[in-house]
């Protein structure tokens, strides 16, 4: 297994410069997410996200509470950017998501984060939503690896992604870490919406497994390089957790996956009846019986 980050290969033969251009342009009529708003963010302009081309950051911090791989023993490098390309109404970060929490910083300081992250002893740097910030992050990059960033990129999206932007960063990012929300159109759209979520995160999933594969772990079971998704569990399977876990089984039955029962009512989620109440045992317990009978054999959370 090589341990070298794939960005540090990416920088050396001038392909992360590429990247970065690239997504100049993206942004310069806005195509970075399936929503494809179309503004110019290099002069304001704001879409969906409400971002412009500097990052926006809520905070940053090593960060304990996430997946057992990314976290080991130093935490996992977590760099929260404020907004989001979704509207989830039951978002539980949602005064960094919907109301905005957090300061607009420059490249370079953005760089600082992740060195000051490395030197903290984290195992990794964690992009929290990083979709709709991808340019600014690989700029930031390009400051960072010559002053002596190496450490494993997690890219940890909600799944609402466009599989050619994905595409187009391969060579950057080490760990996909999308959530997989849904596998029913119209509750992604009442939810979160994205009609199109469903065939999006779809195409997108499968475009970071062709990348990374199935997640590596090194000898002290820290993950190096993969693709670990999470799914959050909703009440009544409004999400179609069977039809989620049937297609992450077909992609590999060694994806990893971590299902998750924490979902409690906040932000606007009393206003869909289905998400008034926690999920049961019962219905986390149905969740990992589709899993199992999926045939996926690395699940989390259980």
């Amino acid at each position: 297994m090589n341990s070298e980050p794939a960005y540090l290969k990416s920088h050396t033969t001038g392909r992360l410069k590429d990247i970065t251009d690239e997504l100049r342009g993206v942004i310069r009529a806005c195509a970075l997410c399936p929503h494809r708003c179309g503004v110019d963010r290099t002069i304001g302009e704001r879409g969906k996200c409400r971002s412009g081309a500097l990052p926006i950051v809520s905070s940053f911090h090593a960060h304990f509470g996430e997946e057992r791989p990314l976290v080991g023993r130093g935490g996992s490098g977590a760099i929260f950017f404020t907004n989001c390309n979704l509207a989830c109404i039951f978002c539980q970060n949602y005064d960094i998501s919907h109301y905005g929490r957090g300061d607009e910083v420059s490249f370079d300081e953005l760089a600082a984060m992740m060195l000051a992250l490395q030197a903290k002893g984290c195992h990794n740097i964690n992009f929290v939503s990083p979709s709709h910030m991808l340019y600014s992050i690989v700029e930031a990059l390009l400051i960072a690896v010559p002053r002596g960033l190496s450490l494993p990129l997690v890219y940890n999206t909600g799944g609402y992604d466009s599989a050619n932007i994905i595409h187009l960063i391969d060579g950057v990012f080490d760990i996909y870490m999308p959530d997989f929300k849904f596998m029913d159109a119209s509750v992604a759209n009442e939810l979160s919406d994205a009609p199109d979520y469903p065939e999006r995160a779809m195409e997108a999933v499968a475009e970071m497994h062709r990348q990374v594969g199935d997640l590596e772990l090194d000898d002290r079971g820290i993950a190096r390089r993969g693709l670990l998704v999470r799914h959050l569990v909703l009440p009544n399977n409004i999400a179609r957790t069977d039809a989620v876990l049937d297609f992450l089984a077909g992609l590999s039955r060694d994806t990893y996956v971590n299902i998750m029962d924490q979902y409690r009512p906040e932000y606007r989620a009393r206003e869909c009846f289905d998400l008034r109440r926690r999920v049961t045992l019962q219905e986390f317990d149905a969740a990992v019986a589709w899993a199992r009978k999926a045939g996926l054999r690395r699940i989390d959370g259980v």
